[in-house]
């Protein structure tokens, strides 16, 4: 029997890759429980630097919930306090990087959200298409797009429910890049290994940071980031960071 999510550990980098192409990688309520587990390991695995999530097969990244699945609740409070695969990936403390390769609706893109950075395929389409079935997103869908694309632009996607394609993904700042479809895996994965050689302690902490300034003022967003930029400044890794810098080396971070 297939497993529904492959996992791989490459360099520090570990990949996660939804397993169910024949259905679009559909989220089902075994594949969420086998995120969570996966995602609370890689938070106490300190060889784990990045997290790259993506899809099997060449048509999608994740196509959301399978809505089949979706009536095995028994009640509507049942449904709302599903254990959540969105928030597992929002609760990863190491840097997350979602290869959207084609496909990304509903709870698919909630969840490419929920990364840090994302990168998509030429023929990536994106979709909040909730509304053509009577409800809206519940995984972070109308914040984060607000966030990341803007109120008028989240309103255009929430209120149609229509995709958009790569191409206007990245005009709107929603994607940071769009790669040939045969390219993707090998490019999130070069950028998942420049992230991984540097400073792990300093790279979670801007994660931190970055999640934090969309919900503070600027002054106490910036107070913050001395805070934090304190802390990181008496790793151990910051010193080994300063002495490689004075001996013309590269540096060895131990996450210290």
């Amino acid at each position: 029997m297939k497993a529904l999510v492959n996992f791989e550990k490459i360099d520090g980098v570990a990949i996660f890759e939804l397993n169910r192409p024949e259905k679009l990688n559909a989220m089902t309520p075994e594949m969420a429980a086998l995120l969570i587990e996966a995602t609370a390991a890689c938070n106490e695995d300190d060889d784990v630097r990045v997290v790259i999530l993506t899809g099997a097969g060449p048509k999608a990244f994740c196509a959301g919930s399978d809505i089949k699945e979706l009536d095995t609740y028994a009640t509507p409070w049942e449904f709302r306090n599903r254990p959540d695969y969105c928030d597992c990936i929002r609760g990863l403390l190491k840097p997350t990087i979602a290869a959207i390769n084609g496909y990304a609706f509903g709870g698919g893109l909630e969840m490419a959200m929920a990364c840090d950075i994302r990168l998509a395929s030429e023929n990536a389409q994106m979709a909040a298409p909730e509304i053509k079935l009577g409800w809206i997103g519940g995984g972070g869908m109308t914040a984060q797009l607000a966030h990341s694309i803007g109120p008028s632009n989240a309103a255009m996607m929430v209120m149609t429910g229509d995709p958009i394609d790569a191409k206007q993904a990245r005009e709107w700042g929603l994607v940071s890049q769009v790669h040939p479809s045969e390219e993707l895996r090998e490019r999130a994965l070069d950028l998942a290994k420049t992230i991984a050689s540097r400073a792990p302690i300093a790279a979670e902490t801007a994660k931190a940071n970055l999640k934090a300034a969309f919900n503070m003022p600027l002054e106490k967003a910036v107070e913050y980031e001395r805070d934090l930029q304190t802390i990181c400044f008496a790793t151990e890794d910051a010193f080994e960071g300063r002495a490689a810098f004075k001996e013309k080396r590269p540096p060895t971070f131990r996450r210290r």
